[in-house]
């Protein structure tokens, strides 16, 4: 499930391919339920926005810039969101802290099935900033960058079957515990 070259409506010189209304509103509902999800640590309810079939990378700005396939986090399917999930709620062990994502307003940028009218699957893109907050200690920020996905019809909603997160430094404090 690689990235797919546009087969309609792809953006113009940077700008967004515009949905219609209720596609527009589903995406924005996406992108605010992962975070939600994340934030409330509903682990199953973020495995539950993925298609079956999904891929969820997480790569430092550089690597993706040149091209390379070296990843921090690389799962196919659901199955191994679930073994994460399994893993950081039964085997990983560290000092207790809370999450907040903040996630811009994603853009379409390409339709890459289907057509404007009927969009069968888009590729997205969307800044993001987590904030990590260990117990009484201030907010810092953990992790920033973009979210450049493929997002896939499954009846009138959307759901991943790309989650790419692109983070900006070639650094992650301490270790990537949860998802981003």
């Amino acid at each position: 499930m690689g990235a797919q070259e546009p087969v309609s409506g792809s953006a113009v010189a940077g700008r967004s391919v515009a949905l219609r209304a209720d596609d527009a509103m589903a995406v924005a509902r996406l992108y605010a339920d992962y975070a939600a999800a994340l934030d409330e640590a509903r682990y199953d309810d973020w495995v539950a926005l993925f298609a079956p079939d999904c891929r969820y990378l997480v790569q430092p700005r550089e690597n993706h810039d040149r091209g390379l396939p070296l990843a921090t986090m690389a799962l196919e399917g659901q199955g191994m969101l679930r073994d994460r999930v399994h893993a950081v709620r039964n085997t990983l062990f560290h000092a207790p802290y809370y999450q907040r994502h903040v996630i811009g307003a994603a853009r379409v940028r390409a339709v890459l099935a289907g057509d404007t009218a009927k969009p069968l699957r888009v590729a997205t893109e969307a800044n993001y900033v987590v904030l990590r907050t260990h117990v009484q200690q201030p907010a810092e920020i953990l992790s920033a960058g973009r979210h450049l996905d493929e997002l896939v019809r499954v009846g009138d909603d959307w759901c991943f079957g790309l989650k790419h997160v692109v983070f900006d430094t070639e650094l992650i404090p301490n270790s990537l515990i949860y998802p981003i």
